[in-house]
């Protein structure tokens, strides 16, 4: 996957997380460390199970449709608890806050560039009419 297909699905994803409200969303480029398993992580979790699978359909369904880019893995939408999107070189993982917290990726992860971003989603269409 080139550089600017990854950064195209980060974007996307980030996108549909501040849209469907996803909370505390971080992205860790990992691409520097030896074997490390793909370039980078998007973490952010929900408040409800509903939520955490409304995020993860709503990446899945986003990338194929506007990337052609097909989920290579996926897992967790079962309990959705913690639900895992995998696209080669760029894994998502959408939490609920108690197994977020649980799991820490964030800290075992810590050595990577960590960005946050902000939760606020401006509808562009809403933003049009200021």
């Amino acid at each position: 996957m080139k550089a600017s297909t990854e950064q195209k699905i980060v974007d996307l994803v980030i996108e549909g997380i501040k849209e469907k409200q996803g909370k505390d969303i971080v992205s860790i480029d990992i691409s520097k460390f030896q074997n490390s398993i793909c370039s980078y992580f998007i973490i952010c979790h929900g408040d409800s199970t509903t939520q955490v699978n409304a995020i993860a359909q709503w990446i899945e369904k986003t990338l194929e449709e506007e990337l052609d880019e097909k989920v290579y893995k996926k897992q967790g939408f079962e309990n959705a608890q913690w639900v895992l999107l995998d696209y080669i070189d760029v894994v998502v993982h959408v939490f609920l806050k108690e197994a977020r917290d649980f799991y820490n990726l964030e800290g075992l992860w810590a050595d990577g560039k960590v960005i946050k971003f902000e939760n606020e989603y401006i509808n562009p269409g809403l933003q049009a009419l200021k």
